[in-house]
């Protein structure tokens, strides 16, 4: 169990647990894909199948992103599918991103009405490939009122991040969304969240940014996130929110 937001392997409760007034209804367990040499060996080696598990789910979740990726770009107009050998710049560093597997589990709540399984929030990243059991829990805010996310099975709910939104410069908005709990039934998810590398500065397309679509967002990494979620704004506004220009 870790408190340290850069470890490679956190099992917690809440999303910051230094800050947080209020923990989240939940447990989760976070691992780290990148560099899977350095990485695999610190995570749990009990039960004996997790780490196998856990490394072929998230090469095929790697897979579908890198799809969704190509179809991305190519309506952004920043890259062309059906040239085989056209991997652009982009591609490439998404394709060389970060991925980081989390499990929830939301346990039954007696008072479902006084927490939340995770409070509103928008995912710091590109793509989110969300697994759901059968039990419902999340929402997503539309039109200022919250929509339950029916879960289907055999399926992946797929959010936009904030760093899609920073990159396309507005054209695709990143998703504000929370999770209830439930009074009687236990609750699993498994997310496969994917972005650039953490090394790496996000920043608006310059393909993107012209007289008619003026630059709307700051430049930001992982250092400056980090920063972000340890402070005392984070309480009043969305980090996507302190990268716009005003």
């Amino acid at each position: 169990m870790s408190t340290d937001m850069r470890s490679p392997v956190r099992y917690g409760t809440s999303s910051n647990q230094n800050k947080d007034d209020i923990f989240c209804w939940r447990d989760f367990l976070k691992l780290s894909c990148q560099p899977l040499s350095d990485v695999l060996p610190l995570w749990p080696s009990s039960p004996v199948d997790l780490r196998q598990a856990v490394l072929d789910y998230s090469k095929n979740t790697k897979f579908l992103y890198l799809m969704l990726t190509e179809a991305i770009l190519e309506s952004l107009e920043l890259m062309d599918i059906t040239n085989n050998e056209n991997e652009n710049d982009e591609f490439r560093e998404f394709k060389d991103g970060s991925q980081l597997i989390v499990v929830n589990c939301y346990p039954a709540c007696p008072e479902p009405d006084l927490t939340l399984g995770l409070p509103p929030h928008s995912d710091y990243g590109l793509l989110t490939l969300l697994l759901q059991d059968e039990v419902q829990g999340l929402q997503i805010q539309y039109e200022g009122r919250w929509v339950t996310v029916e879960p289907l099975p055999d399926s992946l709910v797929v959010n936009i991040g904030d760093h899609l939104e920073i990159f396309s410069n507005g054209k695709y908005r990143s998703l504000i969304h929370r999770v209830l709990v439930n009074p009687s039934k236990s609750r699993i998810s498994i997310a496969s969240l994917h972005s650039l590398p953490f090394n790496s500065v996000v920043q608006p397309s310059p393909k993107l940014i012209n007289e008619d679509n003026p630059r709307r967002y700051l430049d930001t990494d992982f250092a400056s996130f980090l920063d972000y979620s340890s402070s005392s704004e984070s309480k009043r506004k969305s980090f996507l929110e302190s990268r716009k220009f005003t």
